[in-house]
């Protein structure tokens, strides 16, 4: 019998499946707001997608941690976007397990969360 692996103890689900496309896309959509409120039809049409598009993108920046508001049908950002875009999930780097490795040497925070990834993926 196959042994079960270990679940990850933190999973970024918002983090899986994030295309490069789409993060430009959410990318683009922090700025948009960061340069003041707009409504949704206004966002949808600069960032060419439709009205569930747009929500989809809006639910995985809201649970990424990034802080949009929705006050008299204008959406706004209500922090700062360098912090808005540092909770931004990343597309997958597609690293070979030698690169995640030497990338996870290193007391920082990036290195343990890659570290414990790694530790979590590998068969026991």
């Amino acid at each position: 019998m196959a042994k079960k692996r270990k679940s990850p103890t933190k999973s970024t689900p918002t983090a899986a499946g994030v295309t490069p496309e789409r993060f430009v896309r959410v990318f683009r959509m922090v700025q948009l707001l960061a340069g003041g409120s707009q409504t949704r039809e206004a966002i949808a049409r600069r960032l060419r997608v439709d009205v569930r598009g747009f929500y989809r993108d809006l639910d995985l920046l809201r649970s990424s941690g990034v802080i949009v508001n929705l006050e008299a049908g204008r959406y706004s950002l209500t922090q700062n976007v360098d912090d808005a875009l540092a909770h931004l999930p990343f597309p997958d780097p597609r690293l070979t397990l030698g690169a995640a490795q030497a990338l996870a040497k290193g007391r920082g925070l990036a290195q343990r969360a890659l570290a414990e990834t790694i530790a979590n993926v590998l068969p026991s």
